[in-house]
């Protein structure tokens, strides 16, 4: 029967899409003009029927949304059937409570909880990370995932707070805090119940180890090509294993990720992929293309903090490649160049004070990395070579 309604609620939420741009820029409610950065989403979620306001034509986007609101925009948002009457399981939602079906269906269904002496509080204001749970359940985001906590010291960041947060959902308060504590406005709900739905339909692609006939995937390298477009999140399958990465497009453009993962006899084996992010039809689709490519990168000459005049560049074998390198930055006492073809190389450095000193310059190709592997090491002063 679960089975069965998954898919009338996969169905339901297909029809339910957010509506044209200039359905959802139409302002709905007196007290929120365009201006307001969660306006869209407030005028989209009205125009759909799944919020409303008060009889004076205003919205009250700065009141805090309840528990039991948010239970039933959301149980409207995924398609819910409220329609029957089942058994309230918590104690303070009695059958005249407004909400009381949403409240039953979403508890069904396991994507909302309440409290160990058996209440769900549904007038109480909903906190930031019970949203974040409840968001991740109802649109089956990813959930079993590694990610890093950039809200250091708070009491209350949660796994599906991490997920919202590195799913573009919502932001944090700060760049370093996210109030997990802290209520949640009728706006700031209304974004982020439209973010969520859109992070379902964004078209997200997972990639399994069993498509590349690996047993496990455990690591990705997704900042090196372009790492705006897309993000990643590394995801556990049914058995706990840690075996699926899921993608999710953000923005149009090609970037790049390295999977890395084991094989059923323990072999690590890295695969390369661009990531291809188009609009089609308003929609972000994302398809991507499996490389061996390896990309130009820096490498690093200790200059020791001196002044740098010019650097020349030469094959190990003396082929000259350029008199006047461009150097890319400075940085303590590195001095960066930019290596465009794997090889071996001679970088004579010649500095503000008229010193000429040699490094030897290594650039090869990385299964493990979309940019070469480069590296130097400084082999003695020029004069000593000539």
């Amino acid at each position: 029967m679960k089975k069965l309604f998954a898919a009338v609620g996969v169905f339901l939420l297909a029809f339910s899409l957010p509506l044209s741009g200039s359905a959802a820029g139409k302002q709905v409610f007196s007290d929120v003009p365009p201006s307001k950065h969660f306006a869209n989403a407030v005028n989209e979620l009205a125009a759909r029927d799944i919020i409303g306001g008060y009889p004076d034509g205003t919205f009250k986007p700065g009141n805090s949304i309840t528990r039991g609101q948010a239970a039933a925009i959301i149980a409207k948002m995924i398609g819910l059937d409220t329609s029957y009457r089942i058994e309230q399981k918590f104690t303070d939602v009695p059958e005249s409570y407004g909400f009381n079906r949403a409240i039953a269906r979403m508890a069904e269904e396991g994507i909302i909880g309440g409290y160990p002496d058996g209440s769900f509080k549904p007038d109480e204001p909903i906190k930031r990370k019970n949203m974040a749970a409840i968001l991740v359940k109802a649109f089956k985001l990813p959930r079993d995932v590694e990610l890093k906590n950039p809200f250091k010291g708070e009491v209350g960041i949660t796994k599906d707070v991490l997920v919202i947060y590195k799913l573009g959902i919502t932001s944090g308060t700060s760049p370093t805090t996210f109030s997990p504590n802290a209520s949640i406005t009728r706006g700031q709900a209304s974004k982020m119940l439209v973010a969520a739905e859109q992070a379902v339909m964004k078209n997200a692609v997972t990639v399994k180890a069993g498509d590349l006939e690996w047993d496990t995937i455990e690591s990705f390298v997704a900042d090196q090509v372009n790492s705006g477009a897309f993000r990643a999140v590394k995801v556990k399958g049914k058995n706990g294993i840690q075996d699926q990465v899921q993608l999710f497009p953000i923005k149009e453009g090609t970037g790049g990720i390295v999977l890395g993962g084991r094989t059923a006899k323990g072999e690590w084996k890295n695969q390369k992929y661009y990531v291809h992010v188009k609009k089609e039809a308003g929609v972000l689709r994302m398809t991507l293309e499996k490389t061996d490519d390896s990309l130009p990168n820096e490498v690093a000459l200790n200059t020791k903090y001196k002044p740098v005049k010019n650097i020349a560049l030469a094959k190990k074998d003396g082929e000259k490649i350029s008199d006047d390198v461009m150097i890319v930055r400075n940085e303590y006492n590195f001095t960066y160049i930019m290596m465009e073809q794997p090889g071996e190389y001679i970088a004579t450095v010649l500095f503000e004070n008229g010193e000429e000193v040699r490094y030897s310059v290594t650039a090869h190709e990385s299964e493990d990395s979309f940019l070469y592997d480069a590296y130097a090491m400084e082999i003695g002063p020029a004069e000593n070579f000539k």
